[in-house]
This record gives structure tokens, C-alpha cells and sequence, in this order.
């Protein structure tokens, strides 16, 4: 088994103290290292460097310097193609390309989150739309972005950066002053190596694409700035009006009849010729017929008390938690149940979280009968649906 401070032989015995000064040299920290870097290691066999020559040093001077007193021995250093031939150009070029291509894709990106159609509209089986290509087209040009700067760092390290093969032996201790410029020295010589500061295409491609990409970052805010996150107040409000009928997906209304005990029913807001599942995605509503001994000790939050009809109340069926749809419901227990992360609401204390993550209760739609006997909303809930956000409570 092999390792920075075992010795060579780990069966050996012993050496003998009288015999000590015969034995191989040590570095400082006690650790035995191999002849060629205890060459490089011996202090006495480095000569006094003066303050004014070790400024005077050239780069070469201070990396070869640092390597003694380190006990780096550079075994092997080359470039995989010659430096200013034409195979290395071409290499170059291809470098360069693909961050090129990463920075226009990463405007188009940009573009696309921005200025393209997004919103959904309904067609046909087998019909697009360009809103259909939206999601595509920004996994497509943010995922390419990324996929051609990995492969423009690969072609370069493989390609154009040299390949070094050092053996370094381990020692310890605080770094004086010619070690500390040593390993600045030997920083710079790295940099200068990987030819950033004369390969000036393969510089600027990457410095376009990586400033671009972090854009990305930024395009939330961008977004906000050109487009108003808050227009019509989407966050706040749903489609559900004053005297809008409670209808079934397929558009029948409802009356109390329809609806035994402990029965729930999916509504949603009777738009007339325009319910499509864009416009009452947010409105998604679970109207609970009680039985009669819950809504007996139904216990209604501070300002709702008129919300329910008799024994039904009507909940939004977005989850106050993280937005899941709620959809199960114990008619003799009278809990709501989240199917994603278990929250439990109960219905006789006015859809308040029993169990499980969520902290809030449900918003509550208030109901009546119209003159046909048919449930309306009284008028849309009165707090913003679903999980929190960070201004929620300046519903306006």
C-alpha cells in the first residue's frame, strides 16, 4: 500500500541511531521523499538569492526557483499540436465557434422568453399554434447554449492547453516570501500557457457567451421591466363574477338537488362561449354538499359567515401549499385531502389545515340560488388563490 509518508520498504527495519547520519535526508516535516526531489528540497544546495535578484527574476527563473523549493519535478510538458501551426489555428477556430454559437443562442433565449407568443389557446388534434413551440424553444436554445460552452472548454483543454506531468513531494510549513512569489510566478505561467492573452477570438467568444449566459439570470427582472408581471392583476383575481353560475366542465349548471350528501362536485365559472382551460385554470372550484350534522357545527372564518348556502360551501380546489389540485374528500370525516403532499383541511372549521404542510386555509367562493334555483357566485374569492407569493397581501 502506497502513500505520501510511508517509506519506500515499510518492512524494513528500524534504522540505527549510530547510524543515523548515513540514512537518506529528510525533508523539514520529518517526511522521507525520493532522491530527486530531495535534491530539489535540500536548502543547502539552493543558493542565497539576494532581495535584489529575486525581483530581478524572470518568470522562467522564479517557476524553475519554485519548483526546487517545492519538489516538483516536471517529468513531461507539450503541446498536443504545434503552437502557430496550422492544425492549432483551426483548433482555435473551432474553440472560438462554439462560443460564438452559445452567445447567439443565449440571445435568442433572451429574445424568445421576452417577445414570443406564450399564451395557450385551444386547437384541434394534431394543430400547433406558436405558443406550442414556446417551452421547445427555450429548452432548446438555453440547454444548446450550455452543451457548446462545455464542448468549447473540452476542445480547448484537449486541443490547445499544454499537457504537464509533475511529481511534487509533500512537505509542510509556512510559505516565506520566494515561495509566495514562486507560486504567483508559476500561476501566471499556467494562465499564459492555456494561451488566453494571445488567443484573442477564443477571449472574446468566451467572454460574449459567458456574459450573456449570465443574463439568464437576470431575465426574470429584465422580463418584469419590459413586461408587467401585475397587468389585469392575474395573481389576485380569478374569472369567477357576481351571479356567474357554478357549471360542470361541460357547461350544465347546478342546482342543490342535483347533490346528495357528502357529494363534491369540480365547478367552474360559466364564461359564456370563452371557457377555455387557460381562462379558468385558477377558478377550479369543489362545491361540498355537507351532511347536515356537519354543517350543524360548521364554524366559519371572521367576515364569511354568509359565504355558504345552507349546507354548501364552495373552496378553491388550488392547494394553499404549493398550487396541486385538491381533489379528495372524506365525505363522513369531512376532510379535504391534498393528494401531493397529504395537507388535510377540514370542512366544518371553513376549510382550515388540519394536517400536513399547509398553513393556510382554502379561499372560500361565496354561493347563492339565482331565480332559476341554480348556484351563482356572489362574487369572486376575496383573497388570491393557491400557494403564498411575496406581496400577496397587497391583493389591490
Amino acid at each position: 500500500m502506497s502513500g505520501f509518508n510511508q517509506p519506500d520498504n515499510p518492512t524494513e527495519p528500524p534504522a540505527d541511531p549510530a547510524t543515523a547520519g548515513h540514512q537518506p535526508s529528510h525533508a523539514s516535516n520529518g517526511d522521507p521523499v525520493s532522491d530527486v526531489a530531495r535534491e530539489r528540497l535540500d536548502a543547502d544546495q539552493l543558493p542565497e538569492i539576494s532581495d535584489e535578484r529575486l525581483q530581478a527574476m524572470s518568470q522562467d527563473e522564479l517557476v524553475d526557483v519554485g519548483s526546487k523549493i517545492d519538489g516538483v519535478e516536471v517529468v513531461s510538458r507539450e503541446y498536443r499540436l504545434k503552437p502557430g501551426s496550422r492544425a492549432e489555428k483551426g483548433a482555435e477556430r473551432r474553440v472560438a465557434m462554439c462560443f460564438s454559437l452559445a452567445a447567439l443562442l443565449v440571445l435568442a433565449f433572451l429574445v424568445l422568453y421576452i417577445w414570443f407568443p406564450w399564451k395557450f389557446t385551444d386547437t384541434k388534434p394534431g394543430e400547433f399554434t406558436l405558443a406550442s413551440f414556446y417551452t421547445p424553444l427555450l429548452g432548446f436554445t438555453l440547454g444548446g447554449s450550455l452543451l457548446l460552452i462545455g464542448a468549447g472548454l473540452v476542445l480547448w483543454s484537449r486541443d490547445l492547453m499544454p499537457h504537464e506531468v509533475s511529481i511534487q513531494a509533500r512537505h509542510e510549513g509556512a510559505s516565506p516570501e520566494i515561495e509566495r512569489l514562486a507560486t504567483a510566478a508559476t500561476l501566471q505561467q499556467g494562465v499564459e500557457s492555456i494561451g488566453i492573452g494571445r488567443r484573442t477570438m477564443i477571449r472574446r467568444s468566451l467572454m460574449g457567451a459567458g456574459g450573456l449566459f449570465g443574463l439568464v439570470l437576470l431575465v426574470p427582472v429584465i422580463g418584469g421591466m419590459i413586461k408587467n408581471p401585475y397587468k389585469d392583476n392575474a395573481l389576485y383575481y380569478t374569472a369567477w363574477r357576481k351571479n356567474m353560475r357554478l357549471v360542470r366542465l361541460n357547461g350544465t349548471p347546478i342546482r342543490p338537488s342535483d347533490m346528495e350528501p357528502g357529494a363534491l362536485e369540480t365547478v367552474f365559472p360559466g364564461i359564456e362561449g370563452s371557457m377555455t382551460p387557460n381562462t379558468i385554470a385558477d377558478s377550479a372550484t369543489m362545491l361540498i354538499r355537507m351532511h347536515q350534522d356537519q354543517a350543524d357545527k360548521f364554524q366559519a372564518r371572521p367576515g364569511q359567515e354568509d359565504y355558504r348556502w345552507n349546507e354548501y360551501v364552495a373552496y378553491s380546489k388550488i392547494c394553499s401549499h404549493l398550487g396541486c389540485p385538491v381533489s379528495l374528500y372524506e365525505q363522513q370525516t369531512g376532510r379535504i385531502l391534498c393528494p401531493c403532499h397529504q395537507s388535510q383541511f377540514d370542512v366544518t372549521r371553513d376549510a382550515k389545515p388540519i394536517f400536513g404542510p399547509a398553513t393556510r386555509s382554502l379561499a372560500s367562493l361565496p354561493i347563492k340560488l339565482d331565480a332559476d334555483g341554480y348556484f351563482v357566485a356572489r362574487h369572486d374569492y376575496r383573497e388570491a388563490v393557491g400557494p403564498a407569493f411575496w406581496d400577496r397581501e397587497r391583493r389591490p
